[in-house]
């Protein structure tokens, strides 16, 4: 039976040099930009509005993913800094330094040695670098200091038995739910620490409370799931494993990530794609890797519990993105730093109290050790240095993606974005060398074909252009971009009576789509068909001013 849980005293000291000390780290990613997909997370003009709430909340499609709290949270920082990169890098790294000390109250409430030193590794990890730099990821920030502070209500609970601080926590875990699914792991986490701390689990005392957390927990897990799959896109070929195939990618991935955890090196935002094959016979090492440590940590339970409960705590956080579950970024890659970052609280509190035992003798505890706590400091600072220069890599896109694809040359996405920034700034050259090296990577890819295209038009390339927008209806044919740019393509050929049909079909299957109205007006007034034109140039520009009048 565990000892009993030690009070909470104030330790503001203790929690003003750990926020001091992830600010100096993080220091970098106040001067960082937008990169990748933040502008699909920072509130869209139409959701700007204070009407905008209700469809972050009840319109499934209004942002990327269902998450309203995260969209709610976005939409309050738009109104107090806009479109300021830095105010959302400041909030990422004030709550990751809160998650860190929420930590730190946990195992100070359960009695584990070497809290403060959890905490700092968590807080200073480069692991966590993708969480805290990447403005989008504010969902695994926010959702995890609603964690944190669902589990410490919770376990008052379990101590007091007291229904308002089981009501508070259930709201907590509700709303880091609401913020991100993953978080669904949390009432298993829970029974884990009861195990640990009381060797066996109760039915009245542990596991009948969190049924309704295991309830709720599903409902808003088989919803994500759902939304990820019909909404977000993560079905078809690219997803189409065997059970075979998604227990290789499991075993693999829970290695990877307990390698990055002991050795962070190599830090990339999108790792190259395994192969995988149920006929290669090393590959099933992996999984047989992992269940045998199972087994050898099982069969020393006797012994201690400690290690056992931090391996199912992290292996349990990684769960629902281990391959079982259809996420879209594996059409990039199987695992991602960001992916762990609930799956780092496991182990930091195991590493914080296996260093506070070294070297300590029976009578010994709590004996101040100073070369050991030299050592312990050059530790954190060589993790919280690796942090600094992490940071750098999401100062602007052009760095962003150039270390991305300087780590893994093979990832046609980085290729395909650096392209359109390149683009952007009117470099068309160098924009369609990284469209072509996109395509070679992924031959099938019908947005990739598209932007080719459209490099090549704005070369006056018309004829090898309307080929790769054929070739991209062909691979996709209910991409209305792709029908829009063949019928300019054909309307600068001279040709707007072939172009006609190609608008009108941009617009069956994408109404509202205002540049294909417009060009469409175009195109019927060169046939002689004015009256038309006029119906379609007037609702281009209705389209066009109902969308300037949504943004501030």
């Amino acid at each position: 039976m565990a000892s009993t849980p030690a009070p909470i005293r104030p330790a503001w000291p203790g929690a003003l040099l750990l926020f001091g000390l992830t600010a100096l780290a993080y220091l970098p990613a106040l001067a960082a930009g937008f990169v990748w997909n933040d502008l699909d997370y920072v509130t869209a003009p139409a959701l700007r509005p204070v009407a905008g709430l209700r469809l972050i909340w009840f319109k499934v499609g209004a942002t990327l993913q269902y998450c309203p709290v995260l969209h709610s949270a976005f939409w309050l920082e738009h109104r107090l800094w806009g479109g300021a990169p830095s105010g959302y890098h400041a909030v990422n790294i004030l709550l990751h330094a809160g998650s860190a000390c929420l930590l730190v109250l946990i195992l100070r409430r359960l009695s584990v040695r070497g809290a403060w030193l959890a905490g700092a590794l968590f807080a200073l990890h480069p692991v966590c670098v993708e969480s805290v730099a990447w403005i989008s990821e504010q969902k695994n920030t926010l959702s995890t200091v609603f964690y944190l502070l669902a589990a410490l209500t919770y376990l008052g609970f379990d101590q007091n038995r007291r229904w308002g601080s089981y009501a508070t926590a259930f709201g907590l875990f509700t709303l880091a739910l609401l913020t991100k699914s993953l978080t669904a792991t949390l009432p298993a986490a829970l029974l884990v620490v009861f195990w640990w701390q009381r060797g066996r689990l109760s039915w009245r005392r542990d596991l009948l409370p969190l049924v309704p957390w295991f309830a709720i927990g599903a409902a808003v897990g088989l919803f994500a799931g759902w939304v990820e799959r019909s909404v977000v896109g993560a079905q078809g070929t690219d997803f189409a494993f065997s059970p075979v195939a998604r227990a290789l990618i499991a075993g693999r991935a829970v290695w990877f990530y307990l390698a990055k955890l002991l050795w962070p090196a190599d830090l990339v935002f999108i790792y190259p794609r395994w192969q995988i094959d149920p006929r290669s016979g090393w590959q099933y090492l992996f999984p047989l890797g992992a269940l045998a440590l199972t087994a050898g940590l099982w069969a020393v339970r006797a012994r201690t519990r400690a290690p056992l409960a931090a391996w199912l705590l992290f292996v349990g956080a990684l769960f629902p993105v281990l391959g079982f579950l259809n996420v879209y970024a594996f059409i990039f890659s199987f695992v991602a730093d960001h992916w762990q970052y609930l799956a780092i609280l496991a182990v930091a509190p195991l590493a914080g109290a296996a260093w506070a035992r070294i070297g300590e003798g029976r009578g010994e505890t709590g004996r101040w050790r100073p070369g050991k706590s030299l050592l312990a400091g050059a530790a954190l600072g060589l993790l919280g240095l690796l942090t600094w220069r992490q940071c750098w890599v999401y100062r602007d896109p052009r760095t962003f993606y150039r270390a991305l694809l300087a780590r893994n040359p093979a990832c046609w996405m980085a290729h395909t974005n650096l392209g359109l920034l390149l683009e952007g700034e009117g470099r068309t050259e160098e924009a369609i060398a990284q469209f072509e090296a996109a395509l070679q990577l992924r031959p099938g890819y019908a947005e990739g074909c598209n932007n080719l295209g459209v490099g090549l038009s704005e070369l006056g390339l018309l004829s090898e252009a309307l080929a790769q927008f054929d070739r991209a209806v062909r691979l996709k044919p209910g991409y209305a971009e792709a029908h829009n740019n063949i019928g300019s393509i054909l309307y600068r050929l001279g040709r707007p009576a072939e172009a006609v049909p190609q608008f009108e079909q941009a617009l069956r299957l994408q109404p509202g789509y205002s540049e294909a109205d417009r060009n469409l007006g175009l195109a019927l007034a060169a046939i002689g068909r004015h009256a038309e034109a006029q119906e379609h140039f007037a609702r281009a520009a209705r389209l066009q001013a109902a969308r300037s009048g949504s943004s501030p």
